[in-house]
């Protein structure tokens, strides 16, 4: 039953994406004189976002983890992209690749201990040796923690999205795709509000498109959407089927809050970097580097499934 809602619920998403980007071709071209731009490079990306997610959860767990370890690995090349880099961070970036087939290995063999240490406590203390060696303290700390920082958010973070498959075969897929609904959901909600009459900034010098009638629409938007939708893709009981609502929302917002403040930190007075990267997958992943690893744990503290 599972499968089959989370195989119905997909092509609801793809029916809507289509009819979202007919919408957008036909106004962008009656109203010329305004700026759509950045509504349309969310709808590339939330194509490709559609396709990594059908083979995530249509698929068996081994395409599954493939399709995500990709999306970890493409990720954490845009989110280097931000870096002031010199040539002694090669090596450690370079370090920092070899541990994502690392990272999902634990998760094909379902060693959870390793998986759950393995970037937080192994990568940390390992990945500055090879800044250490012959490459000077110039830039160590900047290079070192801003690489780690990378490592815990958008590897770490975005792999318990493949860890949800080997925990529980039966609900794997359908808890991915609800998690993943809820959460660009959230985004869109809080987006669209906020554009067309948030005025209340959270942090306008990071991100002016974060206001607080935003989060209050993506926040009330998901809890509903959560409740509505928990009884096809998931096990959940109805007051977690709310509750689940709630966490996504908050931990998506402070995700999205987090990673824009972090981007304009690396990318102080570099504006042409900083505007390519809202075009990028990193913008519409920096959610689920937070929702993703709380949601999985708060479901497997509470239920026996997991």
């Amino acid at each position: 039953m599972l499968v089959n809602s989370s195989l119905f619920t997909l092509l609801l998403i793809f029916a809507g994406l289509s009819a979202v980007h007919l919408i957008y071709l036909a106004v962008s071209r009656l109203q010329k004189d305004k700026d759509y731009t950045g509504i349309g490079f969310r709808i590339k990306t939330w194509w490709g976002m559609l396709f990594i997610f059908c083979l995530a959860t249509l698929f068996n767990s081994v395409v599954s983890l493939l399709s995500l370890m990709v999306l970890c690995f493409f990720a954490l090349k845009e989110y280097f992209s931000m870096i002031r880099t010199r040539k002694a961070d090669r090596r450690l970036f370079l370090w920092a690749y070899l541990a994502i087939p690392l990272q999902f290995y634990w998760i094909y063999i379902e060693w959870y201990g390793m998986f759950i240490v393995f970037i937080p406590v192994y990568v940390f203390l390992l990945l500055p040796l090879p800044r250490l060696l012959n490459k000077g303290t110039l830039g160590f700390l900047r290079s070192v923690s801003s690489t780690q920082w990378g490592m815990m958010l958008m590897v770490f973070g975005l792999s318990h999205l493949a860890y949800f498959q080997f925990a529980t075969p039966e609900y794997g897929a359908g808890l991915v795709l609800f998690l993943v609904v809820l959460t660009q959901l959230n985004d869109v909600v809080h987006y669209l509000a906020s554009l067309y009459f948030g005025k209340r900034k959270v942090v306008p010098t990071a991100n002016p498109n974060l206001t607080w009638e935003g989060f209050i629409c993506g926040f009330v938007a998901t809890t509903a959407v959560s409740y509505l939708i928990y009884p096809y893709l998931t096990p959940l009981t109805p007051l977690f089927g709310l509750l689940s609502g709630m966490l996504i929302s908050l931990s998506g917002y402070f995700g999205s809050l987090t990673v824009s403040v972090l981007k304009r930190d690396l990318l102080i007075g570099d504006d042409d970097k900083f505007a390519a990267l809202q075009k990028s997958y990193l913008s519409r992943v920096d959610s689920l580097a937070y929702t993703s690893p709380i949601f999985f744990h708060v479901i497997r503290y509470f239920f026996d499934f997991m």
